[in-house]
């Protein structure tokens, strides 16, 4: 019923109706956003990470903050994954969160605020007072019609910047921007009021600047200002990831050495490189990698970690309408950059799931794998992962890819429990016993 509706009511009936939902849930719930330091962070990837690594700095600092994001959700120390299936969830529960985090005595809120999201006016009702852009990447331009479209859509958070300071506990709340001085668009979102502009980066133009990266079996080494971090998380894209929350608490007076135990004292991010152990001799990971830039990360992440090993990636892509024209770029990628690739059901919403999987197989054909020998397509997707597990041997890394922490898979329209993190130790248990 939900779905005819939305078929045949007029697109600006459907705004009418987010909008309203969105000051409503507000309303209802006293705008908890006034009463909160409430940072917005956007960009096409690495927002979770970032998000995280920030909650985990302020943390340090002695700031209780609590932290919507796709893959997880923190009232302080208290920790949830999202089930929404969405990043930014409908119904008030976004406002319902942020008021349970002033019950709690949060100071600070970190939201991961999506282009589809603003669209849907999730935002409205939402008093930011930071805004922090991640990077641009061509991404859910079917949602948007352009990516113009899609990047004026990501502006809006920083032009709500421009609404009046917030007083809490008699002090102003200054408006501040934070953004990445590498990306080309970093101007453009700059642009916008505020009272503070933060840039990070590698460019010795920026304010925050990482130097010296080195990638361990750890994680990253780098320092700001003669200051050494490390990050356990692996991948040296996740310096980018860190750069914002050096940039915040330092700008919120916390000290380096806080900041620095902040970082390191943070293990694991939901579904973002979590290593997986249950005694096997290769190394897993499962991260939710789902297009070109995020794949070729993790890719090349395996790449240098592996030394004598093979590269095993699982991947897939998302129907219902969402860009099909990255799906031979995956392919292709994985062909190109991993050893083995096994390709198999992400959500295929009411997409025809083989169509899918064909859509990316036949392209990884065409850049050198044979299916059968290195190249498997695989619908089920607990299936496909036994696979890509039983091929490994020790000294290789296995990629689960792109559905990271989910809590669900929709496949012809029916949203079913799904967990990746918990099916890759299943099938771990399985093979450690067989052997």
């Amino acid at each position: 019923m939900k779905k005819t509706l939305r078929r045949f009511a007029p697109q600006s009936l459907t705004r009418l109706y987010h909008y309203a939902a969105a000051w409503l849930g507000a309303l209802w719930y006293g705008f908890p956003s006034r009463n909160m330091v409430v940072i917005g962070v956007t960009g096409t990837k690495g927002k979770t990470s970032s998000i995280n690594f920030i909650w985990a700095c302020l943390s340090a600092g002695g700031y209780k903050t609590g932290i919507i994001s796709t893959a997880n959700i923190r009232i302080g120390e208290n920790e949830s994954l999202n089930a929404y299936h969405m990043t930014m969830p409908g119904r008030s529960v976004v406002q319902q969160l942020m008021s349970q985090m002033v019950k709690e005595g949060c100071t600070h809120c970190v939201v991961e605020t999506t282009s589809e999201g603003i669209q849907q006016y999730r935002h409205v009702g939402i008093r930011y007072d930071v805004a922090v852009f991640t990077n641009l990447f061509p991404e859910h331009l079917e949602s948007h019609g352009s990516f113009e479209n899609y990047r004026r859509m990501k502006r809006k958070l920083f032009e709500a910047l421009s609404s009046r300071r917030k007083v809490i506990g008699g002090n102003v709340v200054p408006k501040v921007i934070v953004a990445n001085r590498d990306d080309s668009h970093c101007d453009y979102f700059l642009e916008p009021f505020a009272d503070t502009k933060l840039t990070f980066g590698l460019s010795p133009e920026a304010d925050v600047v990482a130097e010296d990266i080195q990638e361990t079996e750890d994680g990253i080494l780098f320092s700001v200002s003669g200051t050494p971090f490390r990050v356990g998380i692996p991948g040296a894209f996740n310096v980018y990831n860190a750069l914002p929350a050096i940039a915040l608490a330092r700008l919120y007076n916390i000290d380096d050495a806080a900041i620095a135990r902040g970082l390191r004292d943070l293990h694991t991010i939901p579904g973002r490189m979590e290593k997986i152990e249950e005694r096997q001799p290769f190394t897993v990971f499962v991260d939710y990698a789902h297009e070109k830039q995020s794949m070729t990360n993790v890719l090349r992440t395996a790449q240098g970690m592996r030394k004598d090993g093979r590269t095993i990636v699982l991947l897939g892509a998302e129907g219902g309408g969402r860009d099909k024209a990255k799906r031979p770029v995956m392919g292709e990628l994985a062909a190109r950059l991993a050893d083995y690739v096994v390709v198999c059901n992400v959500d295929p919403y009411d997409d025809d799931p083989q169509q899918i999987i064909e859509d990316i197989a036949v392209s990884a054909e065409r850049h050198g794998k044979i299916r059968g020998a290195n190249l498997f397509a695989i619908q089920d997707r607990r299936e496909g992962i036994r696979k890509a597990l039983s091929l490994a041997r020790g000294g290789d890394i296995v990629l689960i890819t792109g559905k990271g922490a989910e809590q669900s898979m929709v496949v012809r329209g029916e949203s079913i429990p799904w967990d990746d993190r918990t099916v890759v130790r299943e099938e771990l248990r399985t093979l450690v016993i067989e052997s």
